[in-house]
């Protein structure tokens, strides 16, 4: 769970009930709050607290939050729950692609958005993954594929490109990469699972926090689809002749095969 430090919000909303009602949960939560009525309030709020987590309404006066989200990428890797009245998928799709971590959908039910926060702070606090098999398989079988123990530095390595989840960082050739927190917990899983394929079903469910056998939409599935889309962008991998990324089709992902470059 986070500490008193971590715990700060803001909240990027024009409707001030909504705004209200969100400050009031995230309170409960221990939370410092702080509101932004347009997006570009929210865009300097969040750079000037640097929050762990911002709640971003879509429809806002002047940019849309969107271009917000867009924007508070470009130099923050908060965690971002994106609200709309919106229900169709393809703004689910869009929000996550300007670089949402989560979205739901208004109205929403206080105690939904309250679990999603609680199941980020977990992820956000973990230190490993134990759903990929059993514990030390990896390092008792030896890393065929080119990935690092863990336990080495805390760092997973694969075809140049590097992951330590204890420090939040990720490098390729030495540069550094730039991910959400979903994003990054995607990577992480896929490197620690050592070439294992792992189901979009199971990645969904560990970007909610929950444990496997919970419910998994077709919208959560196309989530996890966008996430690693981008993933992909960043780390310039080609679907067709992966370097990091394979696609298993019909079921997941996992790691491409090692390369001696």
């Amino acid at each position: 769970m986070a500490t008193g430090q971590d715990r700060t919000a803001v909240v990027i909303e024009d409707d001030a009930d909504v705004r209200n009602l969100l400050a009031a949960i995230l309170d409960e939560a221990g939370f410092t709050c702080i509101p932004a009525a347009t997006g570009i309030e929210g865009i300097n709020a969040v750079r000037e607290h640097q929050p762990i987590l911002t709640t971003l309404d879509v429809s806002l006066p002047g940019i849309d939050g969107f271009e917000v989200a867009r924007r508070i990428r470009a130099f923050s890797n908060t965690y971002v729950i994106m609200l709309s009245a919106r229900d169709e998928e393809i703004d689910t799709l869009m929000g996550l692609d300007a670089g949402a971590d989560d979205y739901l959908t208004k109205p929403f039910r206080p105690r939904e958005l309250r679990a999603r926060i609680e199941a980020m702070l977990r992820r956000y606090r973990a230190t490993w993954l134990t759903e990929l098999g059993p514990a030390g398989a990896a390092e008792a079988t030896g890393p065929p594929t080119g990935v690092e123990p863990r336990g080495v530095g805390g760092w997973l390595r694969h075809n140049g490109l590097r992951i330590n989840g204890d420090m939040w960082l990720c490098d390729l050739d030495g540069a550094p990469v730039e991910l959400t927190r979903s994003e990054f917990d995607l990577l992480l899983a896929l490197m620690a699972g050592n070439r294992r394929v792992i189901t979009k079903d199971s990645l969904a469910l560990e970007l909610r926090g929950e444990s496997p056998g919970g419910y998994v939409s077709e919208s959560d599935r196309r989530a996890v689809e966008v996430h690693i889309a981008n993933l992909r962008r960043k780390l310039n991998d080609s679907v067709g002749s992966p370097r990091y990324i394979e696609t298993v089709r019909g079921v997941g992902y996992r790691l491409a095969e090692h390369r001696g470059d």
